[in-house]
């Protein structure tokens, strides 16, 4: 993986994961890092590779999600010709080519039981078995795997190997949403926003404008820093006065009044009850009505809850202070705080 790493944030929450990568990468230990879709964990991986002893080998990557059952061992292990149909010739696994270096296992939840226990075995005993072979070969592999999953929660249900989870779980690093770090948002922002700038050729950066910098910051990002790049990008690319601050936020890309219509769950159906309690729009123009009345409830019950502390409200809605601060705002409940 040869690329420029960047991180990019000044929150204690990313700052305080960061630290733990770093201090953490000295050491020959497996690290598991957590986090949601879009929060950098391949970034932090790389960062454990490079600040090791090893950073001057391979780094292999392997998303065990993007095989299928039958091919992960093969893939990790490696295979003697014949093994199984189509193994026409030998081959070397992830284990034997990350010798010496670090083996990433993206998507570490997704491995079979079997290629779980395997693991296990190279783990402990530092020997991996090519499918097919009768000797073991020695590797010295660094382990750092990802996950979005609740690993303790699957070992209890047994859908997780607990022995392994011991095994990989000497540091464990977990990274905060967007949503918890507060003004990285608009730092992120106006990074991918002046680079998409230069790559469209714009003589320099105008920024945001403000209801632009204010949509940012209330938006809860559930596809985390992935998804602010490209809501950006695609506001820069799309905004036409390059003199002025772009002003223009599309979240959904899809958005369209010719979007196909295709078999969906009913609204009530997927919020649960709390559904009910809001009417669905009955005439042409109310849908964005609803949605602001619902938001609105949602947000005045929480803040009822909580005495109107907003500090103690925000996490309970997956906000940060400043996305719910915009969030009442916009709703005209700050002069009740």
């Amino acid at each position: 993986m040869e690329r420029e790493v960047q991180f990019i944030g000044e929150s204690i929450a990313f700052l305080d994961a960061l630290e733990r990568a770093s201090r953490a990468a000295a050491l020959n230990r497996p690290v598991l890092v957590i986090g949601e879709r879009g929060t950098g964990k391949e970034l932090i991986a790389e960062r454990l590779h490079r600040l090791s002893p090893r950073w001057g080998e391979a780094m292999i990557v392997l998303n065990c999600a993007a095989l299928p059952e039958t091919l992960i061992e093969a893939e990790l292990f490696g295979h003697e010709a014949g093994a199984f149909t189509g193994a026409t010739r030998a081959r070397a696994g992830r284990f034997e080519e990350a010798d010496g270096g670090t083996l990433f296992l993206d998507e570490l939840a997704t491995l079979s039981a079997a290629a779980q226990e395997r693991l296990l075995r190279a783990i402990e005993y530092g020997e991996v078995t090519r499918i097919g072979a009768s000797r073991p070969l020695r590797v010295d592999v660094r382990i750092v795997a990802a996950t979005n999953e609740n690993l303790p929660a699957l070992a209890e249900q047994g859908r997780f190997r607990a022995d392994l989870l011991d095994r990989l779980s000497f540091e464990v690093i977990t990274l905060p949403p967007l949503r918890a770090r507060g003004e990285d948002v608009l730092l992120l922002a106006e990074h991918y926003g002046r680079r998409m700038a230069t790559e469209a050729g714009w003589d320099g950066w105008p920024g945001f404008a403000p209801e632009a910098r204010a949509a940012l910051a209330a938006h809860v990002w559930p596809g985390n820093v992935r998804e602010l790049r490209n809501v950006v990008e695609r506001a820069v690319y799309r905004w036409d006065s390059f003199e002025g601050p772009v002003a223009d936020i599309v979240f959904d890309p899809f958005e369209s009044p010719w979007q196909p219509r295709g078999a969906v769950e009913p609204v009530a159906a997927k919020v649960g009850p709390a559904a009910a309690a809001t009417p669905l729009p009955s005439e042409r123009g109310d849908l964005r009505v609803a949605v602001d009345a619902y938001e609105r409830g949602l947000i005045e019950a929480a803040l009822t809850r909580h005495r109107w502390n907003q500090r103690s409200t925000a996490p309970e809605l997956g906000l940060s202070y400043d996305q719910l601060r915009h969030a009442m705002k916009r709703h005209g409940l700050i002069q009740r705080a």
